[in-house]
This record gives C-alpha cells, structure tokens and sequence, in this order.
C-alpha cells in the first residue's frame, strides 16, 4: 500500500508542470473565438462550436467523440481522459454550446464581438456559460499534456441545447448514449466565489449541491372582445392582470431550504440581500411573457377576447409541485382563467457533501483563496446535471471564480461579462481538482 503511495505521489511529483503563462494566453484567445460564434438557442446551432472544441482536443492529442442530436445542427461532443482505476465511475465536467439571445440594440457593443475592457471580457455566453467550459476544456488538456494520470476516468460533454431543456442536448444523451457519460460525480455551472454577493463583507465561495426545480406555467384570460372607445370589466387583459396579481401573491411560510441554513451557519452571519440570495431562499415567481391584442400589428382599438402570460416559478428542493400549481390555481380562483403547465421539471434533490471529490474541490479553493468560506449552496436556476441526479449521479456546480455582485446579475443580460483575471485562475483550481486523488 505505501509503494502505490509513493508511485502516485511520485507520478504528480515529476509531472512536467503546464507552461501557465502560454495556457492563460492561449486560453483568453480561445474564449475569444468561441464567444463570436453565434450558437443561439433557438435553433441550438452548434456544430461550429463543436468542430472548435474538436480540433483543439484533436491538436493535443485527444479523440473527442461528436454526436448530431436534431436536424439543425444541433451537436453535442464527449472525449474522455483514461485513468488509473477502471473500477471508478467517471468525473463527468458538464457544459453547453447553446447561448440564449440577444436584444443587440440595448447593448453598448457588439454582443458576441468578445471584447476585452476594464478588465473583463464581454459578450453573449461569457459567463453562461462559455467561460466555465474553456475552463474544463483547457484544464483537461493541461492535465493531458503534463503527464499526469488521473485517479479515475476524465470524461467532458459540451451539449447543445441546454437553454431549451436539453431535450437535444443532455436528455438525449443520456436516452441514446449513457454509456459514455455514465458517471459518478459531475461538475457543472453553480456556485461561485464573492465578496459581497453571498454576504456582506465576507469573503464566501459557494459550492452548488442542488438547483431550484423550474415550474412554467400559462395563464389565459378569456372575456368579450370589443370596441377599445367603450371599457367593459369583462375585458380580457384586466381579468389577465388581476390573476397574475393574485398568482404571484405567494405565501409567507416557505419552509425555506436546509442548504441555506447551513450556508448561514459555516458564514455566521445573514446573506446579502439581493436578486441571488432572495431566490435562493424561497419560491418565486417573474413575470415573463405578455401576449394579447388583435392584428398584426396588435389595434390599439379593439379589446380582444383573450390574454396570456407566462410565469417561471421556481421552487426550492423538496417541494411537492402539484400542491404548488393546486394553491396557485386556488389563490386565481377564477372561471375564466386556466392555468397550463408548460414544464415542470422533476425534483432530484441536493447532493450530499461528505464525498472525496468534494473535499478535492474544498481544497482547490483554499489553495487559490486561502482566507475563503467554502460552504454548499443551491442556485436559483435549473442546470443540465440536474438530469444526471436523478439517476444518482452526484453533482456539484463550481464556478471558480470570485464575482462581484453586479458582475454575477449580467448572465442574460445586455452587459454580461466575465473578469478575466478570475477566468484564468479558474483553469487553474479545475486543473488541481482534475489532478487529485478521489
């Protein structure tokens, strides 16, 4: 037992240690690259991102695998890193091409023109979550390179269509091909490192255990169409408005998430308040789409019959969603409004933290950011791993990288941006959990 113990330790010792600083150049300009591609979901496009993560594995020796999941050009690629010990499953690193859109004339600059400024490197996808998978991509190559042997299999999956629900992406890989993604830990897009994003004035770095479960729903109003010169109360967009009002009124005795607790406990002090930590320890409901009017352009002078809305409520783990549609629809309680469910996703619950990988990445951290917090944590958002969960896949969602508050807010936005400084040093922690032993 103390010889496989030298020989490991002995095998990372007299690696040849990653040229950094032609990594972190090349890294940035790759990330560069890879933001100007338009792989907008709708339509999911992502075979030119594909074939650019393709070539770069194939150059440094690596055979990635490409799979075409849907007719427009919908593609998602696995390449896997042999380890030691065939007898572990996989460490699974989890992203995704797709990049939801763009309103182009509210941003200041050319959404996916990826330029560096002040710092940051902006553009569709920086932080959605391109950056994270050059991170995997690089550090997987950076351990390849080095000579390094893993303790376990290394697999990387970027999938297509994440922003739609993986129906091309990460659903249909695990119905055609779970073999090759079959794992017992993946990483994803989740937690984060902040100075005042988690709580005020400490420096806290969250590791994602769980993900709050999507519920979309549809509200239709019907009522009596009309002339616009002659108000009616049975007009459709007002009964509309009051049943989203009355929807949204959510309840005050939200059990509230032991995770949350937890995180509070490992910090010794309240969260923020903020955007993050609000969702993070509720239910919520947005208020999404508005759709009513009638013709092409919508005439201001005519009521029209009907109106609709569609509402993302997302709720923390462990809460029964149909007693959560049944109160909604029992708050509208109205003849003239349906309720439709769009999606509900299923509710695979929240990772356990007692594991060898997790300490891996606990360390990591520590390393980089020796005065840290480290603490487990749920997002407000659903990610692809959620789907590998469910099949008792453990999933932790690391962002390694520190965040300012309003740096976090830009995913989706018209300003979202990514420091670069923090990108480079995140190849760096995921290098060092990829280079453990777990």
């Amino acid at each position: 037992m103390k010889l496989i113990l030298v020989l490991m330790v002995g095998a990372r010792a007299y690696a040849a240690e990653p040229d950094w600083q032609q990594i972190e150049k090349h890294s940035l300009e790759f990330l560069q690259q890879y933001v100007r591609m338009r792989s907008i979901n709708p339509p999911a496009d992502t075979a030119e991102a594909a074939k650019l993560f393709q070539n770069e594995l194939e150059k440094n020796g690596l055979t990635p695998k490409i799979y075409h999941s849907g007719p427009g050009g919908q593609t998602n690629l696995v390449v896997r890193l042999k380890g030691r010990d065939s007898s572990k499953k996989p460490l699974l690193l989890l992203n995704h091409f797709d990049v939801v859109p763009v309103d182009e004339k509210a941003w200041g600059m050319d959404p996916f023109g990826a330029i560096v400024r002040d710092g940051f490197i902006w553009g569709r996808g920086t932080l959605d979550m391109k950056g994270i998978g050059v991170q995997h991509l690089m550090a997987l190559i950076a351990l390849h390179n080095s000579g390094i042997t893993p303790s376990r299999d290394m697999v990387m999956i970027s999938t297509a269509d994440e922003e739609s629900g993986g129906e091309r992406g990460i659903q249909w890989m695990i119905a055609n091909h779970y073999g090759e993604i079959d794992a017992e830990y993946v990483l994803d897009e989740g937690g984060m490192g902040s100075h005042d994003a988690l709580a005020p004035n400490k420096f806290v770095f969250g590791i994602s255990v769980g993900d709050k479960v999507p519920v979309w729903l549809r509200l239709r109003a019907k009522g009596t169409a009309g002339h616009g010169s002659q108000p009616i109360p049975d007009n459709a967009n007002l009964i509309l408005l009051e049943a989203i009002r009355k929807a949204m009124t959510l309840p005050e005795n939200d059990k509230g998430s032991p995770v949350v607790e937890e995180m509070k406990r490992k910090i010794g002090a309240p969260l923020s308040q903020n955007k993050f930590t609000s969702a993070i320890q509720r239910n919520t409901i947005s208020l999404t789409t508005l759709s009513a009017g009638v013709g092409s352009p919508p005439r201001v002078n005519v009521i029209p019959s009907s109106s609709e809305a569609g509402l993302d409520c997302r709720v923390l783990p462990g809460t029964n969603t149909d007693e959560f549609i049944s109160d909604l629809r029992a708050r509208i309680n109205d003849p003239r409004v349906t309720v439709e469910i769009i999606n509900v996703a299923p509710d695979p619950g929240v990772s356990r933290t007692d594991t060898p990988l997790y300490r891996a990445i606990e360390n990591a951290i520590l390393k980089h950011h020796p005065g840290a917090i480290v603490t487990p944590m749920i997002v407000p958002f659903g990610t692809d791993s959620a789907f590998l969960h469910r099949r008792g896949v453990i999933k932790y969602g690391v962002t390694p990288m520190i965040l300012d508050t309003a740096t976090a807010a830009t995913m989706h936005s018209d300003r979202e941006r990514l420091p670069v400084a923090e990108f480079l040093k995140g190849i760096h922690i995921f290098y060092d959990v990829l280079a453990s032993e777990f």
